[in-house]
């Protein structure tokens, strides 16, 4: 009984925070958004109607940003993990201490600033007469200005230390003798890569996966300030969150719902146990 109560009272603040703010918070907006909002007084009306998830397939806009919405997630993801892979492979394989240690700085850096600060060095990179145009001109080219591209680029800088870091720390692990016996039958860098580092790295790719996909989807400053037109589903749950709460409410379970999928779809993998 003694044990029961300590272990109640060490868990009582954490479920409290779990189950009555977390959890409570998120039934209470899946039900918000099942209301209506008075189009004259704006005021929120308590009530059942699935007319808000319908504009979501039945507004050519709505639709169409959710989708744009997932391709920027999955692009993000996608660039993070061809980035990671080879860059985890040169820090534990093949860099000398000194260099991997100057690597890790670089690569966890952008976590030690604020995350407007990290918008604002892009905005400023990729502007008119920034840094990307500067370095372009010389070659006759132009950088891509604010678009959903630069958009992409922005949220692989922001997120990549949550890929990078898990996939180095899965690389380093690997014996060095794998590469050594793969090279030794005549495979190539790519062949090694594909076909004996991805399939052992795999949890760790899917747990880089989660943060970046996640956090992707959730985002939308960043298509703000570096995107241009570029709209995201976090852009209309900002717009509508005062004006029609219900609405953004209803918005806001896209995400939740692709994200609960892609946690579905990768739980027989093990990453989740790993993370």
């Amino acid at each position: 009984m003694k044990r029961r109560g300590q272990l109640a009272a060490l868990l009582a603040l954490p479920m409290a925070w779990l189950v009555g703010i977390y959890i409570f918070s998120l039934a209470m907006m899946l039900i918000t958004a099942f209301w209506t909002t008075d189009t004259f007084t704006s005021k929120v009306k308590p009530g059942f109607t699935l007319r808000n998830f319908e504009q979501l397939f039945t507004n050519s806009a709505y639709f169409s940003t959710a989708l744009k919405t997932l391709g920027i997630a999955l692009g993000v993801t996608v660039l993070c993990v061809l980035i990671s892979i080879p860059l985890g492979i040169f820090m534990a394989k093949i860099a000398k201490p000194w260099l991997r240690a100057v690597l890790a700085v670089a690569i966890t850096m952008p976590l030690w600033a604020g995350y407007l600060v990290k918008i604002l060095a892009m905005r400023i990179a990729f502007t008119e007469n920034g840094f990307v145009n500067w370095l372009l001109a010389p070659i006759g080219a132009h950088g891509p200005g604010f678009s959903e591209f630069t958009t992409i680029l922005t949220l692989t800088y922001l997120w990549l230390p949550y890929m990078a870091v898990p996939v180095y720390t899965a690389i380093r692990q690997l014996p060095a003798n794998l590469f050594d016996a793969s090279a030794d039958l005549g495979a190539g860098a790519g062949r090694t890569i594909l076909g004996i580092v991805v399939p052992l790295i795999k949890p760790a790719l899917i747990a880089g996966s989660i943060f970046t996909f996640s956090l992707s989807l959730g985002d939308y400053i960043a298509a703000k300030f570096v995107g241009g037109s570029t709209q995201m589903i976090g852009s209309l749950i900002a717009l509508n969150i005062n004006l029609n709460p219900p609405l953004a409410a209803a918005f806001s379970m896209v995400p939740i719902t692709f994200v609960v999928i892609y946690l579905l779809s990768v739980q027989r993998t093990g990453a989740l146990e790993r993370m």
